[in-house]
């Protein structure tokens, strides 16, 4: 009974942590108030574990725009193949944006882990942030696809990344919203915050296993993570296509009133 209890808290995991990861609420701050509910012990290497689940969903809805940035850049680089040109640039773009955050949470990695043990208040003011970024753009139409985007936007686009380390700053939240007030159409936009996600999520994910194998947990837990695994790919592939269409549909108003919602009840009744 305690096996099937320990699978079941597993499952529920993936499957909360998979439905939250894609969409602008942060998975991050609502693991927060999972572990203060459940009374578990996580830590942040479990949730980058999970995170590599949203991962392979991820490589899974956007696996043709990958195939073909990867063929085009290549060709550009080898072949010197100029219609491949605007591609390269854009994967040189995505890896420009990937350092703020990857160079911020190596120094930042011990406090960012004090916030998800501890920082319920923090949590609450973060997901007020989150809505109000949320607000601010639900009416913007951008302007700027593929080939319109600068070494700066990436730049803004990456920063806003950095930003999203704390639990409660949703990390596709402050990609988009960067990528909306830049100019970019919600498709690119979107688009840019998932690919972007990739490098950071693959990151995580070696680090997270790096330290579970060396506390003991992935050898005692093997059975439980990869059910919450399987949980999280299936719940953030079909949460991405639901928020893809809502982001087509004009409709982020619904996220930033729910951030709203649950920033007010950790900040009035729980904190």
């Amino acid at each position: 009974m305690n096996d099937l209890w320990v699978l079941l808290q597993y499952l529920f995991l993936g499957l909360f942590q998979g439905f939250t990861e894609p969409i602008p609420i942060s998975s991050s701050g609502h693991l927060v108030l999972v572990r203060q509910f459940m009374e578990l012990d996580l830590d942040i290497t479990f949730e980058g574990f999970l995170n590599f689940g949203s991962l392979i969903a991820v490589l899974i809805i956007y696996r043709k725009d990958i195939i073909r940035l990867t063929t085009n850049s290549l060709s550009y680089v080898f072949k010197k193949n100029k219609d491949g040109a605007n591609d390269f640039r854009f994967v040189l773009f995505l890896i420009i944006a990937t350092i703020p955050a990857g160079v911020l949470g190596v120094l930042l990695e011990d406090w960012i882990s004090k916030t998800f043990n501890e920082g319920l208040r923090a949590v609450g003011i973060a997901l007020l942030v989150t809505g109000i970024a949320l607000w601010i753009i639900r009416n913007i139409r951008g302007h700027k696809g593929e080939a319109e985007v600068t070494a700066k936007d990436a730049i803004i686009i990456g920063l806003a990344q950095a930003v999203a380390l704390m639990p409660g700053i949703s990390r596709s939240g402050a990609t988009i919203v960067g990528a909306m007030l830049l100019g970019l159409k919600q498709e690119t936009a979107l688009r840019f915050s998932f690919l972007l996600y990739i490098p950071v999520s693959l990151g995580t994910m070696i680090f997270s296993v790096k330290d579970m194998v060396g506390a003991g947990t992935f050898q005692t837990l093997w059975i439980p993570l990869v059910v919450g695994l399987i949980g999280a790919i299936v719940a953030s592939y079909y949460a991405l296509l639901w928020f893809m269409n809502i982001m087509k549909n004009g409709n982020l108003k619904y996220f930033a009133f729910y951030c709203f919602a649950i920033s007010a009840i950790i900040l009035l009744f729980l904190a």
